[in-house]
Formats: structure tokens, sequence, C-alpha cells
């Protein structure tokens, strides 16, 4: 196996530890798998690095629950951040473990919390597969719990965060309704 094969196993071994259930399966391990997918699919040349980000964007996200901020905006943003950290320092570890330099170590870290988001091209492609995993896999349950107002608000904040290929791409490959597929257009 490669170095990288170690590090995707690796995080596959975590996530299969994740107590949350989604279609049978681990949730973190589904959510690595359908990440990977959309990585495969959207940017097929992506680099090792941005592969182990993508496969372990969520690894072991469970551990620290959203729970354990406050529920309010600047507990959620706190608690983002700090997963964020958390996962970028869990994939160093595997990472190093397996071979990878330095700088990939910290590159992985980079991608994770999001640094140089509109400026950094994989950084960007990372931000553009999680909103079409979330659009393609989580949106629809995740609409059933907002209001039309608040659905509207997530909507454009997702369009908000991708590139403009992105955006175009979701409107030819979802069907939204005109008020959600207003928000990707430029």
């Amino acid at each position: 196996m490669s170095a990288l094969d170690d590090v995707l196993s690796e995080i596959d071994s975590a996530n299969a530890q994740d107590p949350n259930r989604e279609d049978g399966q681990p949730a973190a391990l589904l959510y690595g798998e359908r990440m990977s997918a959309e990585l495969s699919r959207l940017f097929p040349a992506a680099s090792e690095v941005l592969q182990i980000a993508a496969r372990g964007q969520h690894v072991e996200r469970w551990l620290l629950p959203r729970e354990s901020y406050p529920m309010d905006r600047p507990g959620y943003f706190a608690w983002r951040k700090e997963q964020g950290r958390r996962h970028g320092a869990r994939l160093a570890g595997m990472m190093a473990k397996a071979g990878f330099d330095a700088e990939a170590q910290e590159r992985v870290g980079v991608l994770l919390r999001k640094e140089g988001i509109k400026r950094d091209a994989e950084v960007q492609a990372l931000e553009d597969v999680i909103c079409f995993t979330f659009l393609k896999w989580y949106f629809s349950p995740f609409a059933e719990t907002r209001d039309a107002e608040g659905l509207q608000r997530i909507v454009e904040k997702t369009a908000l965060k991708m590139s403009p290929e992105g955006r175009a791409r979701v409107l030819q490959e979802f069907d939204l309704p005109e008020a959600f597929a207003e928000a990707f257009r430029d």
C-alpha cells in the first residue's frame, strides 16, 4: 500500500468508531466516503493532501460534540474552529506515521482550517466538495428542520462559499427551486 492508502485506511478505521449511524453505517465513515467520491468526480487530479483532507474532514468529529459549546452563533463558530484545528492535527499525525513530510502535514491543516478560501485553489476545491456533498446527501434532511427563511439563508451562505465554477456546476447538476437557484447565479 502507498502512504496515501495508509492514511486513508487509518482515517476510515478511526471513523468506523463513530457511534452515530446513517444508513446503518458509522456516520463519519459514510461522510468521508462521500467526500472522497465527490472529490474524485469534481477534481480527478486532486493532490494527495487534498484527498486526505477531503476524506478526513470530519475525522472523529463525534469526539467533540456540538453541545459541548454554547448553542449560539459564537459557540457554533468556536466549535467549528476547534474542529478544524483538531482534524488538522489528527490527520497530520496519521500522515507523519505514513511518511508524509512536515510540509504536507501542515498543508492538510491549512486546507481543513480553510485558510485562504477564495484565494487558494485547493482550499476552494475542498470547500466546493464540502458544499456538493452537503447539497447531494444532507440538504434534504437538513431542510426538514428549518423554516423557509432560515433555509434560504443557509442556501445563500453555501453559494457564497463556492467558486464561480462550483456554483455553475450546481445549477447544471441540481434541480433547485428558483429562489435557491438564484443564490448560485453570478
